[in-house]
């Protein structure tokens, strides 16, 4: 047996000196391992509400592996993770793995007030695994289980976990961060400092609530969805929070910009006092980073599953997409309902085992699943003679034209036709009148104000110009079909990529782009999006993917920057011209480029 040479497990501070909370709980232990061939770890992630893995708090590492059992790995993980846990008391603690194409997922339930501590656990027993799997000595089991419990005893917070308890005692939301700890939500709630908690018979619990909070998900669609729901929530009279990629918002009131689909914006929201109803968009990496922002919530929507940045934390495939998007399911309230896409298969085939209470939408009355929740006696809605058409178990109580819900372009835009069914849906879960829904869906219109960056519209020179977020094929096919019989002369599409997506996608959606029957393109680079290319080799390869589509080079522009690109094809436009830009950053600059030559339709 070989001897490792590395330096296994170190404390990083000094033992005599109290550790700074945060910063110091996080370096607080350097634990290392033998390089084990064809072996990749990613460092473990702390996982602080329900996720993909579990309903508990705790934390989960990727190792990526090739040419051995995915089952050994994981008995062996297994084996030593139970060694210790056991070992420094958490024997009541769960241990779960799931298998993905090239690797595995190793997670630990922890109390949720030592989640560094279970980082540390998870990679104390990865290190005894590593050693197995290379043949070489491992340190010795006492000290490192040692070291762990000091850092255990460092990072608890007794008064936390005791709030916490309380809290489900009371049948109210917890949430916890590293700063603060609440309960409850928006005028329910009441928080404090993590480092000054109260007993749980200090807290006056007769005046904390849960509100009716909706969580929104899909591979596209979810930010729209959100903001209409918001619409339609601000309609009914109702004091809003809504968080999304774009920001947190109460009311009328943006309390910081930036991507918030994560459970970082989801507690800023709930948090704030005013809020009486909130829609909580979630993201695919939030979820798999950290996991959902609550843990009560009366609605869950799915909106679709396509192909979208497959590949990362051990999503591989669309069934593990889909089954990312679905663990929404764990932070629903027991009576809560599951709104789901009945037009997408990859949704369909997720649900097909489910027990849980599941409100369809979709664009056909005749769809099995419809068909099915009439039979049922089960909501659901739909369209049908080009009016959307809410069933409420056992009539049709709601009727509305799609010509009166200006998103849709008069049924055209079949993306926000789904998108309006799924708000339909959310908003009737949480109690909201069909005079107030549908005082919301016709005031909302698609421009940068209500819909910022999604289908907007506007008239320059006698042509038509939309700016949308689409960045995926299964998102640009929408948004191009949503156009084609718009009549026009000449067409120019703006077309962008993060250079993380792979050749394959760069190729997906070059054809997704070309169902708008271009007649020019123009590729603009993402400077700050680059992620590992060159300047200029995505754009490079999205003309190359348009020409060996057939497209005439001669008829591909280059711009460095997605506003110059704006303003290569504005400076082109003529009446009866139709352009598509697909805008994924620089919005606000090119949105002023737009204000200062043209005006909002």
């Amino acid at each position: 047996m070989s001897v490792w040479p590395g330096i296994a497990l170190k404390m990083a501070t000094d033992p005599a000196r109290p550790m700074d909370r945060i910063e110091k709980l996080e370096t607080a232990l350097d634990i290392q391992w033998a390089a084990v061939d064809a072996f990749n770890v990613e460092p473990p992630r702390r996982l602080t509400g329900p996720s993909l893995l579990s309903d508990h708090p705790g934390a989960v590492m990727d190792v990526v592996f090739d040419g051995v059992d995915p089952g050994i790995v994981t008995a062996l993980w297994e084996k030593h993770a139970r060694k210790v846990l056991d070992h420094v008391g958490w024997g009541d603690q769960k241990l779960i793995s799931r298998v993905f194409q090239g690797g595995v997922s190793l997670a630990i339930s922890a109390p949720v007030d030592q989640l560094y501590s279970a980082t540390f656990v998870a990679k104390t027993a990865w290190h005894f695994c590593a050693a197995e799997l290379s043949n070489s000595a491992s340190l010795s089991f006492e000290d490192m289980t040692n070291d762990l419990k000091r850092v255990m005893a460092e990072e608890a917070n007794p008064a936390l976990a005791a709030l916490m308890s309380a809290a489900a005692a009371h049948d109210v939301d917890f949430l916890c961060d590293d700063d603060h700890v609440s309960v409850g939500h928006g005028i329910g709630s009441q928080i404090w400092p993590v480092d000054g908690l109260p007993a749980p018979d200090q807290v006056d619990w007769s005046a904390v609530s849960d509100g009716p909070v909706a969580l929104l998900t899909g591979t596209n669609g979810k930010t729209t969805t959100t903001r209409l729901c918001a619409a339609i929530a601000t309609a009914a009279g109702k004091v809003v929070g809504l968080t999304s990629t774009d920001l947190v918002q109460v009311g009328s009131d943006i309390l910081d910009r930036g991507d918030y689909s994560g459970p970082g914006g989801g507690r800023m929201a709930l948090r704030d006092p005013r809020v009486e109803m909130a829609f909580l968009e979630v993201a695919r990496g939030g979820i798999l980073r950290r996991g959902l922002p609550i843990r009560r919530a009366r609605v869950a929507l799915v909106t679709n599953v396509a192909k979208d940045h497959l590949g990362e934390f051990g999503v591989m495939t669309l069934d593990d997409l889909a089954q990312t998007k679905f663990a929404v399911m764990r932070a629903l309230a027991t009576d809560g309902a599951l709104v789901l896409n009945a037009d997408d298969p990859q949704i369909v085939a997720a649900a097909a085992e489910l027990s849980q209470l599941i409100w369809w939408f979709s664009l056909d009355a005749t769809s099995p699943q419809i068909t099915q929740a009439r039979e049922r006696g089960t909501p659901c809605c739909f369209v049908k003679l080009d009016h959307f058409i809410f069933f409420d178990g056992s009539t049709e109580v709601f009727s509305m034209p799609l010509a009166e819900v200006p998103i849709t372009l008069h049924g055209a835009a079949k993306h926000n036709v789904r998108n309006v069914l799924a708000a339909v849906c959310v908003c009737t879960v949480l109690g909201i009148a069909a005079e107030a829904i549908r005082t919301g869906l016709s005031g909302f219109a698609s421009d940068h104000k209500d819909n910022p960056g999604r289908f907007n519209e506007f008239r320059y020179n006698g042509a038509r110009v939309f700016v949308d977020f689409a960045h995926n094929a299964h998102s640009i096919s929408a948004v191009c079909e949503a156009l084609s019989a718009i009549p026009s002369k000449r067409r120019f599409i703006m077309l962008s990529q993060p250079g993380d997506h792979s050749d394959q996608d760069l190729v997906d959606v070059t054809k997704a782009a070309l169902q708008f029957r271009p007649d020019v393109i123009v590729t603009a680079e993402i400077e700050d999006y680059l992620r590992g290319r060159s300047f200029g080799e995505t754009t490079g390869r999205l003309q190359a993917s348009a020409i060996a589509d057939g497209f005439d080079p001669d008829q591909i522009l280059s711009a460095d920057t997605p506003p110059i690109g704006a303003k290569l094809i504005l400076d082109n436009l003529q009446p009866g011209d139709l352009a598509l830009m697909l805008v994924l950053s620089d919005r606000d600059e090119v949105f002023d480029l737009f204000q200062n030559s043209l005006g909002s339709k």
